[in-house]
């Protein structure tokens, strides 16, 4: 996938513990941690996002579903 190059302000601290991570060999480079910190915390949303959406869920028709598939008359 193409890599497109932005600009991050990031507070002090913060770029001082991905420094020594990076100094640490827990990661090759700044780019690869956070890279990868977005993309986990990217995942984390969608698992919330879904969870969220399957609470919405009426167990009882899902029982139906599940049971009988979609033919129609059972709802």
């Amino acid at each position: 996938m193409p890599k497109i190059k932005i600009a991050v302000t990031l507070d002090k601290r913060i770029l001082e513990e991905v420094d020594q991570l990076v100094a640490r060999n827990i990661w090759p480079s700044r780019n690869q941690m956070i890279e990868e910190a977005l993309q986990e915390k990217l995942a984390g949303i969608t698992r919330n996002r879904l969870a969220r959406e399957c609470s919405k869920l009426d167990p009882g028709f899902e029982k139906i579903l599940a049971e009988g598939g979609m033919r129609g008359e059972d709802w």
